[in-house]
């Protein structure tokens, strides 16, 4: 290649040592070989941090972001556009960026100037909603798409319509070492005269060790010389959630199977000078994993290039590598399949020295300076396929072309009316009014901006989040009445309830929060109660003749769809709920009234919003028609002739063919019309919409009637309403938890909203 058509300036994006994990060991050695084949280029990384201490990255690292900070991901694409990067090589793995789906990568790659090679670790063939929408943004914004096998081109064709030629073939780097007996380097670790099995890398559940453990009991009776070395530390993050436990598990079963001789656990993450002395002491490696959908494994690629026989699982990556006798497959969960894969090479030394010399030759092409070599032609075909742009970093920072600018997140007022037994429910001026005591609507809406806020990730701390989210959501289980399945809703500051039954409003909202917990909390004991609670209060809503109860009950059951599809309680209520909207519609609406009712009360845009979903995800086409018609009457009704939100007033609210209320403005409206907008984007790909909820949210924020925000950026507390001639002086809990409620989906909804300007509504 001639060095004159090199990119000067090279930029890699992805975690990196001394972070532990694959991937940062992936872009630490692809950078270095690139560096190395490309001496006259500038080769320099955005490193991806998982925790707020920074880790001592060496001089390559130029710049970091914080993996759940969504601003950071913007200061992230103005460091390259200020640097004139000629290319950015991201490595993509969904676990890796924040957001849902890992969905901020997208606010980086939306501002970069320069052409993008995308190398995806991860290809899903079935992904759920969010990660196929990150997906194909990620697809439509990368130059290049790289893939380490065929199957993943496959995928990507098939599945998310990526064209063959935007995608290039290159396997996984490994290092050259050369082709030694392993005999060479077993003393040192004392296996000397013994035959050594070996897994590697992060240790947790899906590898599968435990059926290799399994095997080793049949093994070691055909050949006693065989020790089975385990090297790896446990993942860090199943570390943070669960300590040692699956390791300590594997240690048991060796014990129990009466193999404890022959298992080794070397419990650290090694240097690679140290893994090539452990690779070249092997005899066969082992890649039990359970699941099929791995398209690339960079412990596989780097034992079969040392030139080892493999035993392994048919995961992707592996049939493709260890076919026509490169290596042994086994069928998944299966211990005697293990077993006879081993002894069968054991048992026939001819055979197994072939596949290790095949295995050696094949490698030779997979060597990183090889393909250091293959991603510059990489980086080459994007740069020649970009269309020539403006270099100018301030080129397109307009405010029509920039990302809106979110207030930061401020959670000082929920934390001041919070205490261990849930949420307060009125404030005077911004203190707790103890007198009026708590309420379930108010804990259920903060349990959900838990959720939501433990998805976004960054402030406040997780322990802080997760302390808060399971005062609400005991607040929330107290509430339920064993006996008769409904929710309560008012509670004195004494912890009384004062009634036997909430409203089925209140109801519907403990059923909205806990459907969002079964689908949506990392916590798995908060999951698990939550479904429960779910479960036991959704029968009252057969019963229930509140239109806004059964559209909060529609939004908590799609919630709890996500962790639980198809289960037949959740999906016929849906089914019966939607019905009923549907039919409540077909009776009131008329050509000047299209609405549900002969009144606009109060928490409209959740009738609307609850028949867009049940319209795309069941689907049905009637409820995603009326969804849509009625929230554009709301929006038409709600909008002045200056081009600010107005929602209907609750001093009257708004009957037909009478005069609509303008005043008194709650907060709980504009919040409503934030989700309700996106899910209209959603299911058309209208921008309009989006604009619609860009125009809700900042009546918060001063484009209202009055020009005066109700967020309090001091406190982080929001007003109660918007009066004609001032704003509340209060703060309580229904009114901040709106304003945090909203701010959350404009901010989990920023990186969804990508697509160019479309028709009208």
């Amino acid at each position: 290649m001639n060095n004159s058509t090199l990119p000067p300036r090279i930029a890699f994006l992805g975690d990196y040592l001394p972070r532990l994990c694959g991937i940062a060991t992936f872009t630490h050695d692809l950078c270095e070989a690139v560096a190395c084949a490309a001496p006259s280029s500038d080769c320099y990384v955005g490193a991806v941090n998982d925790r707020v201490e920074r880790y001592e990255y060496p001089p390559r690292v130029r710049f970091e972001l914080q993996e759940k900070d969504l601003d950071s991901y913007r200061r992230a694409a103005d460091f390259l556009n200020f640097n004139n990067a000629d290319v950015l090589c991201v490595q993509h793995e969904f676990g890796i960026y924040g957001g849902p789906a890992g969905g901020h990568l997208l606010a980086l790659l939306k501002e970069v100037r320069m052409p993008v090679v995308t190398t995806l670790h991860t290809i899903l063939r079935d992904p759920n909603a969010a990660q196929r929408k990150v997906m194909d943004e990620l697809a439509r914004r990368s130059d290049r798409l790289v893939v380490m096998a065929h199957k993943g081109a496959e995928i990507l064709r098939d599945t998310y319509g990526v064209p063959d030629a935007k995608v290039d073939l290159i396997v996984h780097g490994i290092p050259d070492v050369p082709f030694i007996e392993s005999s060479v380097f077993k003393a040192q670790f004392g296996v000397e005269g013994r035959k050594v099995l070996l897994t590697f890398g992060l240790i947790g559940p899906g590898k599968g060790i435990e059926y290799a453990i399994e095997a080793l009991p049949e093994i070691v009776r055909r050949h006693p010389n065989v020790v089975y070395l385990v090297l790896g530390a446990t993942h860090p993050h199943l570390i943070a959630h669960e300590g040692e436990r699956y390791r300590l598990s594997l240690e048991r079963l060796a014990e129990d199977r009466g193999v404890k001789e022959h298992v080794i656990f070397y419990n650290r993450f090694v240097s690679l000078d140290d893994l090539k002395e452990f690779i070249g002491a092997t005899d066969i490696y082992l890649t039990p994993y359970l699941n099929e959908a791995q398209i690339t494994s960079g412990t596989l690629s780097y034992v079969f290039g040392a030139g080892k026989a493999v035993v392994s699982t048919p995961y992707w990556h592996a049939q493709e590598l260890l076919t026509d006798g490169r290596g042994v497959l086994v069928p998944f969960r299966d211990p005697a399949a293990i077993a006879q894969g081993v002894c069968g090479l054991l048992d026939e030394p001819a055979r197994l020295e072939k596949i290790r010399h095949d295995a050696y030759a094949m490698g030779r092409e997979m060597i990183w300076p090889a393909v250091a070599q293959r991603h510059l032609e990489s980086f080459q075909r994007a740069r020649a396929d970009r269309k020539a742009t403006p270099r100018t970093a301030f080129a397109g920072w307009t405010l029509g072309n920039r990302p809106y600018d979110l207030p930061p997140l401020r959670l000082d007022h929920i934390v001041r009316m919070s205490d261990g037994t849930g949420i307060f429910q009125h404030a005077i001026f911004n203190v707790p009014d103890f007198h009026e005591g708590y309420c379930t609507d108010d804990n259920a809406r903060a349990y959900i901006l838990c959720n939501r806020l433990d998805e976004l990730g960054g402030q406040p701390p997780q322990e802080d989040l997760g302390r808060l989210a399971t005062s609400y959501l005991a607040f929330v289980a107290a509430a339920l009445d064993r006996t008769s399945g409904r929710f309560r809703n008012f509670m004195s500051h004494g912890r009384q309830w004062l009634e036997d039954a909430g409203s089925e409003d209140s109801h519907a909202r403990a059923l909205w929060a806990t459907g969002t917990g079964a689908g949506r909390s990392h916590n798995d004991g908060h999951r698990r109660l939550a479904a429960l609670l779910f479960a036991r209060g959704l029968p009252a809503v057969e019963h229930f003749s509140s239109p806004r109860a059964w559209s909060f009950t529609l939004l908590g059951i799609h919630e709890y769809l996500h962790q639980f599809p198809g289960d037949p309680q959740a999906s016929a209520m849906r089914e019966a709920l939607t019905a009923r909207l549907v039919r409540l519609w077909n009776e009131c609406s008329t050509d000047d009234w299209p609405w549900f009712e002969p009144s606009v009360t109060y928490d409209n845009a959740r009738l609307c919003q609850a028949l867009i979903l049940s319209g795309q995800w069941m689907p049905h086409d009637e409820a995603l028609r009326i969804g849509l018609a009625s929230l554009r009457w709301l929006v038409s009704i709600q909008t002045t002739q200056a081009g600010c939100f107005r929602p209907i007033g609750s001093n009257g609210f708004y009957v037909r063919d009478g005069a609509r209320a303008d005043y008194d403005q709650q907060p709980l409206e504009a919040q409503a019309m934030v989700p309700a907008c996106h899910e209209a984007f959603r299911a058309t790909l209208d921008p309009a919409w989006s604009r619609e909820a860009k125009r809700a949210f900042e009546w918060f924020l001063g484009r209202n009637d009055l020009g005066v925000p109700l967020y309090d950026f001091g406190t982080g507390g929001c007003s109660d309403g918007l009066h004609r001639d001032r704003v509340s002086e209060n703060q309580g809990a229904e009114s901040t938890l709106a304003f945090h409620l909203a701010l959350a989906e404009m901010a989990s909804a920023e990186h969804l909203i990508t697509q160019p300007p479309g028709p009208a509504r």
